[in-house]
């Protein structure tokens, strides 16, 4: 199947400094390892870079090969094609006055360069669960003169969070002209090779790149790499060019690799659109987060031995560049990123690796980047679980997954009835689930700064019990499906659900937190519309509208909802500044774009009007050619013009984007069949 050609730019935005260094491209392998940069190949982040490696997968990220910047050479002539913003203010080279054009070939960066009567191609791309970046460059049209280029290769050996430490790094050099390796005590040797040009060793250090992006994040804003090789390549109308990797042997010739990548996306997109009929017809840029959704998944190496290697287990990166695989996440993003793009067997394989690391009724909310054990700092974690097993069992029917991990499941909500971390226990006066203690956030409202959390909400927020009258539902669907006894679950669903009533507020929508320190908290959030969206919600219908029409006048923008109203005194429009002011505007008034889905599902669940609240995702459509291409960015400025901000690429933005658009399309279908029918 043709890989979408939807994000593609011209020289009005490539040859602006300001526009094509914002516009971001990001990669992944598939071991938590990525690269990322921008149009212009100018760095404005301490995370760009060609080969961000996970020492231990997927954690343990370090930044090995930060640049290949490379020159044009015709005879006497030169160009350099790359641009360098440097602490000074000055910009030089600006190579990016020769970009005519930049697109993305599926998931693969490509630039065009034109240059008198030579025109050039460059792409970048990753090998799947490889610690491996490939550069290629090609001459469109022949000439009879003989052109090639020069690229210095700029490497590191840092945190990819940290910050660069010349004194630290004195690696040695050593190969030939096909084959160099750059090794240091503090990692393994990172390996470049090449089949058409000659390597020569190089060792100058290059400081003072400016980092504007850190800049706005109130960090430190410098950062210098160290020039450790330089190619020469001959140009020619074939792909030719570089592979850097930490693994050892000879590669195969980079035109190879890069068929066997492109072959890889296709099938990625054919095996979603086989599976999900509703995308054959799709938009150009639904099938481009269909390629997109491909960046999370991730391996995540079990203890466990299978035959001579570790057990493969699976798991979902959050989010790039920052984040590690977090529980909460990789729960609500599986339906979108695994079960929409038809990859049930390694859905199965997440829902049994997270199965592995639940601890008294409870999924991990994070694995720490830099190792260490797995944090338990969540109470929705678990309670998302059984709506992803939900949501897994409904597209594979796989009963035999459910028999196996109904014991566990069984156990989780014993935990939850009994009490387990964090005060986290149901109250048997109402059937809600409380949760909290002081010091903690274990909601997804989690940001904290030293030791103060911004949104604590401790005691009965909306949205955990939702999810846990939700979770019960599903019990006691999964024990119909496997013919067991499912009474205790319907009694405790129906405790619930009745507890639930208390937080509809008079003429309003819900209570964000009941039974808290100081009472019940009216905010209004948009934690309420999970009570809505959920597949099993506990509102009846006329409430649900009330929630619905809350949201929309508080909270809706065209990228996400707010995560405060404006009329409330802690409502912080912007999300900028240091850390700080940037974690205590992260929930309270940023808007999220992984919660625009849900409000467009919950909008047509109360209208039906699945044509109108499919419209509410039009707008990211634009936001694929504004931020990181391609991809949704973590969160949104909660006023106009609603700026990107957070992570450029997050996992539950796409995977709910995808989830919610084929759902509405579905319905959309079937409401046209519908029409159809009582016209004839």
């Amino acid at each position: 199947m043709e890989l979408p050609k939807f994000v593609h730019f011209g020289r009005a935005i490539c040859c602006d400094l300001d526009q094509a260094s914002q516009r971001e491209w990001w990669l992944a392998n598939g071991l938590g390892g990525y690269a990322g940069g921008t149009i212009a190949q100018c760095l404005t982040r301490r995370y760009h870079g060609l080969l961000i490696a996970a020492a231990h997968p997927p954690l343990g990220r370090r930044l090995v090969f930060a640049k290949a910047d490379a020159t044009l050479h015709d005879n006497e002539r030169s160009w350099p094609l790359f641009t360098n913003c440097w602490g000074s203010g000055a910009v030089e080279p600006q190579g990016l006055i020769h970009i005519e054009s930049f697109r993305l070939d599926g998931g693969i960066p490509v630039w065009r360069f034109a240059v008198g009567d030579l025109i050039l191609e460059q792409c970048i791309w990753m090998e799947r669960e490889e610690q491996t970046t490939c550069i290629a460059w090609r001459l469109i049209h022949a000439v009879e003169r003989p052109v090639h280029l020069g690229i210095d290769l700029l490497v590191n050996s840092r945190d990819h969070h940290g910050e660069s430490q010349p004194h630290k790094f004195v690696p040695a050099i050593e190969g030939d002209e096909k084959h160099i390796s750059v090794r240091h005590p503090g990692g393994p040797p990172l390996h470049f090779h090449t089949h058409d040009g000659q390597l020569f060793r190089r060792h100058q250090w290059i400081k003072d790149f400016d980092l504007p992006r850190e800049r706005e994040r109130g960090l430190p804003d410098r950062d210098a790499h160290f020039c450790a090789a330089h190619l020469r390549l001959q140009l020619s109308t074939k792909w030719s060019g570089l592979i850097a990797t930490l693994a050892d042997g000879s590669p195969p010739h980079c035109d190879t690799l890069l068929l066997r990548r492109c072959t890889h996306d296709a099938t990625r997109l054919a095996t979603a659109v086989a599976q999900t009929p509703e995308l054959r017809c799709a938009p150009p840029w639904i099938h481009q987060l269909v390629v997109t959704a491909d960046s999370f998944p991730i391996v995540r190496p079990l203890k466990e031995q299978e035959g001579n290697k570790q057990k493969r287990g699976e798991s979902i990166i959050a989010g790039y560049p920052w984040f590690s695989d977090w529980g909460r996440d990789a729960m609500i993003a599986l339906p979108g990123l695994m079960l929409v793009t038809g990859r049930h067997a390694s859905a199965r394989n997440i829902l049994m690796t997270f199965a592995r690391f639940i601890d008294q009724g409870m999924l991990p909310n994070t694995f720490p980047d830099s190792g260490g054990l797995p944090q338990y700092n969540t109470v929705d974690g678990a309670l998302w679980y059984f709506e992803a097993w939900r949501a897994y069992i409904a597209a594979s029917h796989d009963i035999a997954a459910l028999r196996e991990i109904y014991p566990l499941l069984q156990a989780m909500v014993e935990w939850h009835v009994r009490g387990t971390r964090h005060g986290i226990i149901v109250d048997s006066a109402d059937g809600l689930l409380r949760a909290g203690e002081p010091g903690m956030q274990l909601t997804w409202m989690d940001a904290k700064v030293n030791d103060q959390v911004i949104t604590p909400r401790c005691g009965k927020p909306v949205e955990i019990n939702a999810l846990w009258f939700n979770a019960l539902m599903c019990m006691t669907e999964f024990s119909r499906l496997l013919e067991r006894k499912n009474q205790v679950f319907k009694t405790l669903a129906a405790h619930a659900q009745t507890g639930f009533s208390r937080f509809l507020k008079p003429d309003a929508g819900l209570y964000d937190v009941l039974d808290g320190p100081e009472g019940n908290d009216g905010s209004v959030r948009p934690n309420q519309i999970m009570a809505v969206t959920l597949h099993y919600s506990p509102l009846a219908s006329q409430a649900q509208a009330r929630v619905v029409a809350e949201t929309k006048r508080h909270l809706l923008t065209s990228y996400g909802l707010r995560s405060l109203s404006p009329e409330y005194p802690g409502y912080r429009p912007r999300y900028g500044g240091g850390v700080w002011e940037r974690d205590s505007a992260y929930h309270q008034g940023t808007a999220w774009s992984w919660l625009l889905p849900h409000y467009a599902m919950a909008e047509y669940r109360v209208t039906g009007d699945a044509e109108m609240a499919q419209s509410r995702l039009a707008p990211f459509r634009d936001h694929l050619l504004d931020a990181g291409l391609g991809t949704i960015s973590e969160i949104f400025d909660g006023e106009p013009p609603h700026a990107s901000r957070g992570a450029p690429s997050q996992a539950w933005s796409v995977a709910c984007v995808l989830e919610a658009w084929v759902k509405l399309e579905r319905a959309r279908s079937v409401g046209k069949e519908s029409t159809a029918k009582e016209e004839e």
